[in-house]
C-alpha cells in the first residue's frame, strides 16, 4: 500500500512539473495613439509578452520599459501586458524606447521604437522693467516649461520702422535664459519677444513665439541745441561764439562737449549749457559737433562752419638759396594784393623760431652758420598767418683733399680689396667726391662727412698703383684734386720648394748645402729653415731681396740625419711651406777604413791562428797511424809472398822491393841513427 501511494506521488510530482514549462515567442513594444505624438497630447507606451506555457498556470511578470537606456516605468503582475500613461506628451518624451519582460528567471527585450513628440511648449518671456532710460539695458527672461535641456533661445529687439535684432543663447543644464539688450539713443517704444529651438536628430525643432513685452524708454536728457553767432559771414579776426545746450530729466554726471573735426575743444560736467569763443581763423572752418553724455547714453548736434579768409598767407622769396660765404642775401616777404600787415622774418629752429627782423625784407653777409630753413609771418586784426619755410644753404669752399690707404702702408696684398679714403680739413656738405684709378673714376656723394672711403676690389698684379681723389660742393671755387698715391702691390709667396746638395745621403763631415726657393712671391722674403723633430727646430732665418736663399752647414753628423722643410714668407703675411726632404748622413771613408783596420784584421788574425792550429792537431795525429798501417801492409805483404811461394812457386823480387820499399829505407834510417848513436 504504502509503494503504490509513492508511485502514485512521484506521478503527480512529474505532472506538475511539466505543467510549468514556458518560452518567451517575443516581446513588443507599440505607442499609442501612433510613434508620432502632438505636444500637449496623450500618449500611451504599452509593452505585451508572447508566452508559450506547457499548461494554464500562474506566471509572476516583471516589466520594465525605458527612454534612452533610463528606467521610466516598472510594473509586476500576472499578465503579459504593461502599459506606460503620459497624460500630456512633451518634447522632453521624444526618445527611444524599450521593454524588457522578466518571468521564471527567464528575460526577453523588445525592439527599440522612436516616438517622436512634435512641437514645443510656448516659451514665457518676463522683463525686469517696463520702464527705462536711453543708456541703460533691458534684462530678459525666456522660459520653456516643461522641456528638458538642451535649449536654444532666440530673443527678438524689434522697434517701428527697424529690422529685428536677434541674439541666440545655448543653455544646456537649464530650461531657462537670461540676456540684456542695450537701449539706444533714439529708442521709444520697444518690443520684445522669444521662442525656443531644440535638436531632433539631425535637425531642429521651434517652439511657438513667446508672449510681447512692451518697454517704454524715456530720455535722460534731450538732444542738446548748438547755436552760433555770427551765424554767417564770418571772416577771420572776427569773434565767434559757441553754445551748446540740453534739457535733463534728472541732474546726475551730465557731460557736454564741444569738439570741432573730432579735436576736443571745450566741456563741462554737471551743466546744462557750454559755452566758448575765440577769434575767428581759416582753421576754425569745419564740422562742429555738441555731444553731451551721461552713462550709456548720448545725444548729438553738428553745425558746419566756414571762416572767410582776410589775407592769404605771406611769401618769402630769396635772392639765392644756394651761395658762397661772404656773399651777400636778401630776404622779401610780401601778400599778394594786400599791403596793410605786420611783417617779420625768423629762422627756424628746433625749439623755438628766432626772431631776426620786424620788417618785410632782410640783407645780410651769409656765413656758413647762416645755413638753415627760414619763414616770415604777417598780421592784420590778430590774425598771424606763417609763410613755408624757405631753406638757405651757404657753402665754404672744399680745400685740397688728401688720399690715403685706411690701413696707413701705402700697399695692398694681391687678391685682397684696397680701402682707400679722401678728407677735407675744409668744406661745406654735401661734397661730391672722385675717385681716380688711372683713367677711370668713381664718384660718391656725402651728404654730413668730409670724408669719403673707397674699396678696390680689382688689384692686378702690373697695377702701376697711382691712385688720386677730388672734391667739390656747390661753391663756386669748383673741384680740388689731391696728390697722386703710389700703391704698391704685393704679391704673396707661391710653390716654396727645398733642396740640398748632395741630396738624400751626405757622408759623414762632409759639407752640406740648402737651396730654399719660391716661384713668386714680392721681396723682401723671409726664408726659414726647419728640421722636423717632436718640436720643429729653426736651423737658420734670412731675409733677401731675392726669391732664394743658400745656407751651407759645415759639417754634418749622424745626428743630423731626419726631414728638413724651409718656409717663405713676406709682407702679405702669408706662409708658404715646401715640401719635406729626408737626408741620411753614412760613414766616410776614412772612418770604413779605421773599422777595417781596427775590427776587420784582428778577425782575420784569428782566423789564420785557428787555421795553423787546426793543421798542426791534424799533422800530430796522421805520424802515428801512418806507422802502425805500414807495419800492417809489410806483414800482409810477406805472409801473402810465401802464401804464393807455397802455392804456385812464382817469386817477383821486384814487386817485394817496390812494395817494402819505404820499410826499407826507414829501417836503413833507423839503423843508421843506431849506428851513430852508439
Amino acid at each position: 500500500m504504502y509503494l503504490a501511494l509513492l508511485v502514485i506521488f512521484l506521478q503527480c510530482s512529474e505532472i506538475c512539473t511539466q505543467k510549468r514549462v514556458f518560452t518567451f515567442n517575443a516581446v513588443h513594444i507599440e505607442v499609442q495613439p501612433s510613434a508620432k505624438v502632438e505636444n500637449g497630447a496623450p500618449m500611451s507606451i504599452i509593452c505585451h509578452a508572447d508566452i508559450s506555457k506547457s499548461t494554464d498556470f500562474n506566471l509572476q511578470h516583471n516589466i520594465t520599459i525605458f527612454k534612452d537606456g533610463k528606467l521610466v516605468f516598472m510594473s509586476v503582475s500576472g499578465k503579459g501586458d504593461a502599459r506606460y500613461e503620459v497624460p500630456m506628451a512633451r518634447s522632453s518624451h521624444t526618445g527611444d524606447y524599450q521593454c524588457a519582460v522578466e518571468a521564471g528567471g527567464k528575460i526577453k527585450h523588445s525592439d527599440s521604437l522612436h516616438v517622436w513628440v512634435t512641437g514645443m511648449t510656448k516659451p514665457i518671456l518676463i522683463a525686469e522693467k517696463k520702464e527705462v532710460f536711453e543708456g541703460e539695458v533691458v534684462k530678459l527672461r525666456c522660459e520653456l516649461p516643461e522641456e528638458v535641456p538642451p535649449l536654444y533661445f532666440v530673443f527678438q529687439k524689434m522697434k517701428v520702422n527697424s529690422t529685428p535684432k536677434q541674439k541666440l543663447q545655448e543653455e544646456l543644464y537649464r530650461n531657462f535664459s537670461v540676456v540684456e539688450f542695450p537701449v539706444d539713443e533714439g529708442d521709444d517704444i520697444l518690443q520684445f519677444d522669444c521662442f525656443g529651438k531644440r535638436r531632433v536628430r539631425f535637425e531642429f525643432e521651434t517652439s511657438l513665439t513667446s508672449n510681447k513685452t512692451l518697454i517704454t524708454v524715456k530720455e535722460p536728457f534731450i538732444k542738446p541745441t548748438l547755436h552760433i553767432k555770427p551765424s554767417s559771414n564770418i571772416t577771420e579776426g572776427k569773434e565767434i561764439r559757441f553754445e551748446c545746450s540740453t534739457v535733463v530729466a534728472k541732474m546726475r554726471d551730465i557731460e557736454i562737449i564741444l569738439l570741432r573735426n573730432k579735436t576736443i575743444l571745450s566741456s563741462v560736467r554737471d551743466q546744462t549749457t557750454l559755452k566758448y569763443s575765440a577769434v575767428a581763423t581759416l582753421e576754425d572752418s569745419g564740422e562742429y559737433l555738441c555731444k553731451v553724455e551721461e552713462g550709456k547714453a548720448s545725444k548729438t548736434t553738428t553745425h558746419n562752419v566756414v571762416v572767410t579768409e582776410l589775407f592769404p598767407k605771406p611769401i618769402l622769396t630769396a635772392s639765392m638759396n644756394e651761395l658762397d660765404e661772404h656773399k651777400e642775401l636778401t630776404l622779401s616777404c610780401s601778400i599778394k594784393d594786400f599791403q596793410n600787415a605786420s611783417f617779420s622774418i625768423l629762422r627756424k629752429h628746433s625749439s623755438r623760431d628766432i626772431l631776426l627782423r620786424n620788417s618785410r625784407n632782410l640783407t645780410m653777409r651769409a656765413s656758413v652758420n647762416d645755413t638753415g630753413s627760414y619763414i616770415c609771418k604777417a598780421e592784420v586784426n590778430r590774425i598771424v598767418k606763417e609763410s613755408k619755410p624757405v631753406t638757405i644753404r651757404v657753402y665754404a669752399p672744399v680745400s685740397m683733399p688728401s688720399i690715403s690707404v685706411f690701413s696707413g702702408l701705402p700697399e695692398v696684398v694681391l687678391g685682397r680689396p684696397l680701402n682707400l679714403t679722401c678728407c677735407l680739413m675744409m668744406g661745406t656738405p654735401p661734397i661730391t667726391f672722385t675717385f681716380y684709378k688711372g683713367n677711370k673714376n668713381k664718384k660718391k656723394i656725402v651728404t654730413n662727412n668730409t670724408c669719403a672711403a673707397f674699396l678696390d676690389k680689382d688689384i692686378r698684379q702690373n697695377d702701376k698703383g697711382q691712385y688720386k681723389c677730388g672734391a667739390k660742393n656747390h661753391h663756386s671755387s669748383g673741384m680740388k684734386t689731391s696728390k697722386v698715391l703710389n700703391i704698391t702691390v704685393i704679391v704673396p709667396i707661391r710653390n716654396t720648394s727645398l733642396g740640398s746638395v748632395p741630396y738624400g745621403v751626405v757622408e759623414d763631415g762632409r759639407e752640406t748645402t740648402f737651396l730654399c726657393s719660391v716661384e713668386e712671391g714680392s721681396w723682401p722674403i723671409h726664408f726659414r729653415i726647419f728640421r722636423k723633430m717632436d718640436r720643429d727646430i729653426l736651423l737658420f732665418e734670412r731675409s733677401e731681396h731675392a726669391d732664394r736663399v743658400v745656407w751651407q752647414k759645415k759639417e754634418m753628423s749622424r745626428q743630423d740625419t731626419g726631414t728638413y722643410y724651409c718656409i717663405a714668407s713676406n709682407r702679405a703675411n702669408v706662409s708658404a711651406k715646401s715640401h719635406p726632404i729626408t737626408i741620411n748622413v753614412i760613414l766616410a771613408s776614412w772612418q770604413k777604413g779605421v773599422i777595417t783596420a781596427f775590427v776587420l784584421i784582428p778577425i782575420a788574425g784569428v782566423m789564420i791562428l785557428a787555421v795553423w792550429w787546426f793543421w798542426c792537431k791534424k799533422k800530430n795525429a796522421k805520424g802515428p797511424s801512418m806507422e802502425m798501417s805500414r807495419s800492417a801492409l809489410a806483414t800482409n805483404s810477406t805472409s801473402e809472398k810465401l802464401s804464393r811461394q807455397h802455392n804456385d812457386g812464382d817469386y817477383y823480387s821486384g814487386s817485394g822491393y817496390i812494395e817494402d820499399g819505404e820499410n826499407h829505407m826507414k829501417s836503413t834510417d833507423e839503423n843508421k841513427e843506431n849506428t851513430g848513436a852508439s
